[in-house]
C-alpha cells in the first residue's frame, strides 16, 4: 500500500470536507463531525463565532450548525491559520494531521490547550490525528508524524511536541496519538501531567 502525504492547501479543501465528511467517523466516533477548528480558536471566537449563532435557531449536528462550522474551516485554511497534513491511498484521502508553528496558536485555544510559543523559538506543535477506520494500524499516522517532522527541519524549526495522553489500551477519545506513535519517531517525554504527557523531537 502506497500512502501519499500532502500538506493541506486551499486547492485540497474539497479533499479535506471529503475525509472528515465521509471516512474519517465511520466507526461511529465520538468525534464524528469535527473539523479540527477548536485548536486555531480562542474562546471568544468560538463564543462569536459559533456558540452565540446557535441561539439563532441551530443546535450541534444539524445543517446550519455543520455549514456553518464549514465557513469557519475555510477562512482558517484560506487565512493559514489551519496547517497540517492529508494522506492519501489510491487518490482518496484517509488521513489528517494537525500540525502547526506553535506561534500560530492562540494563547489559549477554545478546547483548552496552551501550545503558543513566540515565532522566533521555532517549535512546531502535531496535536491531532484522525485515521479512517479501515487504515488504521496500516503506518498512516506514522507516515504523516514523519512528514510533519521532516517538513520542519527542512523548514527551519529547532523542534516538534506531540501530546499524547497515557493509556494502556486504545482510546477512542485519543485523538491526540499514542505515546508509541511519538517514541517510534524518536521523540522523548519532558513532562508528564494529569495523565497526559509532552513530548518533545530536537532537530538540530
Amino acid at each position: 500500500m502506497e500512502i501519499i502525504i500532502k500538506p493541506l492547501t486551499e486547492e485540497l479543501a474539497a479533499d479535506y470536507f471529503d475525509f472528515l465528511d465521509n471516512r474519517a467517523f465511520t466507526d461511529n466516533s465520538p468525534w464524528g463531525g469535527c473539523y479540527c477548528t477548536g485548536w486555531q480558536m480562542t474562546k471568544e471566537q468560538e463564543k462569536t463565532e459559533l456558540l452565540d449563532k446557535m441561539e439563532e435557531g441551530f443546535s450541534y449536528g444539524d445543517e446550519n450548525f455543520v455549514r456553518v462550522l464549514r465557513e469557519i474551516v475555510i477562512r482558517q485554511i484560506t487565512s493559514k491559520a489551519l496547517q497540517g497534513y492529508l494522506a492519501y491511498v489510491d487518490g482518496i484521502s484517509i488521513g489528517w494531521c494537525n500540525a502547526n508553528s506553535k506561534a500560530n496558536f492562540p494563547l489559549e485555544s477554545a478546547n483548552g490547550f496552551r501550545l503558543y510559543a513566540p515565532a522566533e523559538k521555532k517549535e512546531k506543535a502535531v496535536v491531532c490525528f484522525e485515521i479512517s477506520p479501515e487504515y488504521r494500524g496500516k503506518g498512516v499516522a506514522t507516515a504523516l508524524l514523519n512528514r510533519a517532522v521532516a517538513d520542519a527541519k527542512a523548514e527551519g524549526y529547532v523542534a516538534v511536541e506531540g501530546f499524547p495522553q497515557i493509556h494502556t489500551e486504545r482510546f477512542e477519545w485519543d485523538y491526540t496519538g499514542p505515546v508509541s506513535l511519538f517514541e517510534k519517531a524518536g521523540f522523548t517525554a519532558i513532562t508528564k501531567q494529569d495523565g497526559s504527557i509532552i513530548m518533545r523531537k530536537e532537530l538540530k
